[in-house]
């Protein structure tokens, strides 16, 4: 399965071997984050749905925190506030990274990504938004925009183990570029009681934390504080908390300096903040989080029918199992029409849809924005919850079949790009690639 020289940019194409390295690596971390994911949704379904749901339901509230800060928070909010923080910084040190080092880079390569992503906000936002019209719930509009790339992982992690790495790295850029625009969304769409004076006082140890990092201070008893002070202040301005996590991620350098020998030395800051906290926010505040989150008592077939048939729960559905993929595959085509990207000859259109179909899983974001637009524990998040697991299970169903029926063409790529004949450690067919490359 020889590929043609690489003349202008690919969609599904491979990449560098360096970036392929380092995808794969953080793919390993999120698939096992991705199955404590869904074991602790499990767990808060099965948990909340037993005889003893009034105590899963008194841990959600428990209260503690400083009251003297204003943060005596139940659990529940501990771990859409807090916890997620830690997940939102990951994000922004990943994002940061991709736009600066990695394949955003370079335009070309983040039209497709960049324009899927995109597609796949707008067009499940549109479809909620048309159920809903006469409803009263438009305020919703952004919970079935969200793609949880640890929950997609999980998925692959079953369902295709031989899946090319090109396809990996896509599911990946458009999930880093949807985090981006959830971030977007959070911060302007969904910030209330608008607090200027904390809002500004948080800028104060924002910068003392940009100073350090920029001049590649490692120390935690230095960063930790600074960190803490600015979610604190965020929280208390009314922005949800989780938007500070972005904000110091994007602060941490992504390059080497040049003292310390420069971008060819190896890895930066964010890269090795990332190796530290990805675990963290994958193996533990994740996991805590759909714990927390997930739990909604179902009330039997007559619940789920009643949960499902709600306007809101309808509108997230389509816009997960509907929307999604069509946004996903219809941006991805409109991109390949009208400039010269194109399509990898080892692949097909049926691939994509796979993959946006894949896309349509949506956990983590998705529940906390319906927590933010209806408030956590009432009626409508209940129904929320329903929805999202529901729309999630069918788009993870209807994408196993999807990639199933094209599973042993995968498995032909997936082999070829594991063939190292001359035992360099770089799979031959990226040397390949790069003698193929036009200089």
């Amino acid at each position: 399965m020889t590929q043609e020289p690489r003349r202008g940019p690919h969609l599904l194409g491979r990449g560098s071997w360096p970036e392929a390295r380092r995808i794969a690596d953080i793919l390993r971390k999120e698939t096992i984050g991705g199955m404590l994911l869904l074991a602790g949704a499990v767990a808060a379904l099965i948990w909340a749905n037993s005889p003893w749901g009034d105590s899963y339901e008194a841990l959600r509230a428990f209260t503690a925190g400083p009251e003297a800060l204003h943060l005596d928070l139940s659990m529940a909010t501990w771990a859409a506030d807090g916890l997620l923080a830690i997940f939102f910084f990951v994000a922004g040190l990943e994002l940061k990274r991709e736009f600066v080092a990695g394949d955003l880079r370079d335009p070309r390569r983040a039209a497709v990504p960049i324009a899927a992503a995109v597609g796949g906000v707008v067009v499940p936002a549109v479809i909620y938004a048309l159920v809903n019209l006469s409803s009263g719930q438009g305020k919703g509009w952004a919970i079935p925009t969200a793609t949880d790339i640890a929950f997609a992982l999980a998925v692959l992690a079953v369902i295709g183990r031989c899946l090319p790495q090109a396809m990996r790295t896509f599911l990946l850029t458009l999930a880093v570029v949807d985090d981006l625009l959830a971030i977007v969304i959070i911060a302007v769409f969904y910030t209330s009681d608008l607090s200027v004076l904390p809002l500004l006082a948080m800028l104060v140890p924002l910068a003392a934390f940009t100073v350090l990092v920029q001049r590649r201070v490692r120390s935690w008893w230095l960063l930790l504080p600074l960190a803490f002070a600015t979610w604190t202040l965020m929280h208390a301005s009314g922005v949800h908390a989780t938007v500070a996590g972005v904000l110091l991620g994007f602060a941490v350098p992504v390059l080497r300096s040049r003292k310390a020998g420069g971008p060819e030395a190896g890895p930066g800051l964010a890269e090795h903040f990332e190796h530290r906290f990805r675990p963290l926010s994958a193996g533990i505040a994740v996991p805590i989080f759909a714990l927390m989150s997930a739990g909604v008592a179902v009330g039997g077939l007559s619940g789920l029918g009643a949960a499902l048939s709600d306007p809101v729960a309808v509108g997230i559905v389509a816009g997960l199992v509907l929307g999604k993929p069509l946004g996903i595959t219809g941006a991805t085509w409109l991109v390949t029409r009208f400039t010269r990207a194109r399509l990898d000859a080892s692949f097909a259109w049926v691939d994509v849809v796979g993959l946006a179909v894949l896309g349509g899983i949506g956990f983590t974001v998705s529940l906390l924005i319906g927590e933010l637009a209806f408030g956590i524990g009432s009626d409508l998040d209940d129904h929320v919850k329903v929805a999202v697991l529901t729309g999630s299970l069918a788009a993870a169903l209807f994408a196993t079949v999807i990639l199933r029926i094209r599973n042993r063409t995968y498995r032909g790529i997936y082999d070829e790009e594991n063939v190292d004949a001359d035992r360099d450690d770089i799979p031959d067919v990226y040397q390949r690639d790069e003698d193929a490359t036009p200089a």
